[in-house]
């Protein structure tokens, strides 16, 4: 054999012995680095280019682990009647499916036939979270609104398996959040979960729900925040303060009151709601920072807060050309204001744009009504407004808000010749006819709608038939003279505004503010 040939084989021997080394050295020998798939930050490795080329998704192990003997599930018994049972404040009864009555008539085929057949104990129930090693427990309003019996369940292992159900008490609710305190006596140290910083929170940071979804017992979803600052108009009560985390973490029935967590285990929402019936990806939060402000009033059973007796809505950029403000401007457009309360008596008036509060700029509603509410009663405040282009201040004081304060209308009759204008409608002076029929009150006062061109300026701007205008561009009107004269002015392509009031009387009635931009 020549020398070249014993060379060549000896390299092929030494390369298959450093293959076989190497299969022997990467086996689970623990001569290897572990993979950090089970780290709590997500690891990612980028390129000489910067591209990255790989990215190691955490693992929500620990903190389910750390979080799960905290989390509750809340059962309450309540009497209703069989009418009631159809509805609930949020439009659906989601635990009857799963918490059925045996003596339910309508399981029977049969309708009950006394006043007393008619009342029914209805179970239902959702989820919660201690936040103290005394028992304290975080849940929804809605969860134990009308429960005569509360009862929870704890300390079940990761299986959903044994755990205490032990009686709860209601410390304190708040409707208007959503939001209600529960205590249960143990007789031992509980573990709790710390609550966060709902502030800090971005679209796209991680969000983990936990939960009693359909009572299956510590249930955990992942996702991630999807946005801040959502309402839904879910109720009267809650319309002004919604203020919702949206997120994917999949919220299904049961999981109401339940914690949504950051990373780090820390609560930064109450979950509370889902859009249509199903999560689909759409599930939604109250923020944990509103708890936290109205803890020490929920553990005192009652929750007031400062109220200024007006309806405001955002300064949009239509709202800032109809009214002549500087561009940019940013505030809340007072858009009614209840007689005899405190913004009536500081001389707010509907049409006045409010800038700050106690030299506060306010840039959102958002901002007036988390800063008016969560004043003490009887504060005194500053508001600075503008009214007809010059800046004002009023001095006002917070009285207690009423649970659903709804304002009323601001109202002040002749011909009855209808006149289709450049808008697409028809509009009349108010006749007692067609006070009559269109149920407007005694005292009101304007020029009534009669007919709406369904492609109109007035119906882009959502104008109805029977609609009462009172206002125009800052001028009362209280003709049918009156109301040509300031819109004959008005050209082209102008954004004009007027104040509308819908037909009905009392609670029935709504008036508002209407763009409409003329052709």
């Amino acid at each position: 054999m020549s020398h070249f040939t014993k060379r060549i084989l000896s390299t092929i021997a030494i390369a298959i012995a450093s293959v076989a080394f190497g299969v022997l050295i990467s086996a689970d020998l623990g001569l290897m680095t572990r993979s950090n798939a089970q780290s709590a930050q997500i690891q990612t490795t980028t390129s000489q280019s910067g591209a990255v080329t790989s990215v190691t998704i955490p693992s929500f192990a620990d903190v389910a682990a750390r979080v799960m003997p905290a989390v509750v599930s809340i059962s309450t018994t309540e009497i209703v009647k069989s009418a009631d049972r159809r509805r609930r404040q949020f439009g659906v009864d989601p635990f009857e499916f799963f918490f059925p009555n045996p003596h339910d008539p309508r399981r029977r085929g049969r309708t009950p036939d006394s006043e007393e057949d008619d009342e029914r104990q209805q179970r239902s129930g959702g989820s919660g979270f201690i936040i103290s090693p005394d028992g304290y427990i975080l849940t929804n309003n809605h969860v134990v609104a009308d429960a005569t019996k509360v009862e929870v369940h704890y300390g079940a292992d990761e299986n959903g398996n044994g755990g205490r159900t032990v009686p709860a008490r209601i410390v304190g609710r708040d409707p208007a959040t959503d939001i209600a305190l529960l205590k249960i006596d143990a007789g031992q140290t509980l573990p709790s979960v710390p609550l966060g910083d709902s502030e800090r929170i971005r679209r796209g940071d991680w969000a983990i729900a936990i939960g009693t979804p359909y009572q299956l017992d510590n249930t955990l979803t992942v996702g991630v925040i999807s946005a801040k600052g959502r309402s839904l108009g879910m109720s009267v009560e809650t319309r002004s303060f919604e203020n919702f985390i949206q997120t994917d973490a999949a919220i299904n029935f049961g999981n109401s009151g339940g914690p949504l967590l950051n990373i780090n285990g820390e609560v930064i929402g109450i979950n509370t709601a889902i859009r249509g019936g199903t999560a689909q990806g759409l599930g939604f939060a109250t923020p944990v920072n509103t708890a936290k402000r109205l803890l020490a009033q929920l553990k005192g059973g009652k929750v007031t807060r400062g109220y200024l007796g007006m309806e405001i809505r955002e300064v949009t950029d239509d709202i800032r050309e109809a009214w002549s403000l500087t561009p940019g401007t940013t505030g809340a457009l007072v858009n009614r204001v209840d007689a005899g309360k405190p913004a009536a008596r500081a001389g707010l008036q509907n049409g006045d744009i409010i800038v700050e509060v106690d030299a506060r700029p306010i840039r959102s509603n958002r901002e007036l009504i988390d800063y008016i509410s969560y004043l003490p009663v009887g504060t005194t405040i500053k508001v600075g407004y503008i009214r007809n282009g010059e800046r004002r201040t009023a001095t006002a004081k917070t009285a207690e808000r009423p649970l659903d304060g709804a304002p009323e209308e601001d109202p002040q009759e002749t011909s009855a010749e209808p006149a289709r204008n450049k808008l697409g409608m028809s509009v009349q002076d108010l006749t007692p006819q067609l006070r009559q029929l269109y149920n407007h009150a005694d005292e009101a006062r304007g020029v009534v709608v009669t007919n709406v061109k369904n492609v109109s300026a007035a119906g882009d701007a959502n104008i109805l038939e029977g609609d009462l205008i009172t206002e125009v561009q800052g001028q009362r009107v209280t003709n049918l003279a009156e109301f040509h004269q300031i819109i004959e002015r008005a050209r082209p392509g102008q954004k004009i505004r007027m104040y509308v009031s819908t037909s009905g009387r009392g609670p029935q009635a709504f008036a508002r503010y209407t763009i409409v931009t003329v052709p």
